[in-house]
């Protein structure tokens, strides 16, 4: 549907797909006031930024009307860079599995078994496997940088007096 504004002018319909995205250029602003909020058009860049943003959730989603954003971005002289794969779900951030890991090693010494239960109980979207992988590719680096140590099958903070 479309709402009357104050200059007298019909705003745009709000049940559009992407409504977010305007990439038609105004050359009078002043006729529509009530539409546009500022009174200078879009640059270009943002413009082009905007038909990359969506040519990539095009390309990632359904690709339904992908090949208009691709002409618009071939008549606008923008090179269409390669588009990534969207990261995985389960994808951590950074130090995010050292911070999982010495916070359980800090109740005390345990096993990698547990140490990576407690990792897939607080990472749900992951499964016990890859838990398990990354709790010993964890432990691994910990322990080539000194941080954590192994005695027998436990694993601890700080280093182990040799005997």
């Amino acid at each position: 549907t479309t709402t009357s504004g104050a200059c007298g002018r019909r705003a745009p319909s709000s049940g559009l797909k992407y409504p977010a995205l305007c990439i038609k250029r105004i050359n009078n602003l002043a006729d529509f006031s009530c539409v546009v909020n500022h009174p200078w058009p879009m640059q270009d860049k943002t413009i082009n930024n905007a038909l990359l943003a969506l040519r990539k959730v095009m390309m990632r989603g359904s690709g339904e009307g992908l090949s208009h954003v691709e002409a618009l971005l071939t008549l606008r002289g923008i090179p269409m860079p390669a588009v990534l794969p969207a990261k995985k779900a389960d994808a951590a951030r950074r130090s995010h599995m050292t911070w999982l890991v010495l916070a359980a090693l800090s109740d005390g010494p345990q096993t990698q078994a547990q140490l990576s239960a407690h990792v897939a109980s607080q990472r749900p979207e992951i499964g016990a496997s890859a838990a398990y992988i990354r709790t010993s590719q964890c432990l691994a680096r910990l322990k080539r940088n000194g941080v954590v140590c192994r005695d027998g099958r436990e694993w601890a903070i700080g280093m182990v007096a040799a005997s």
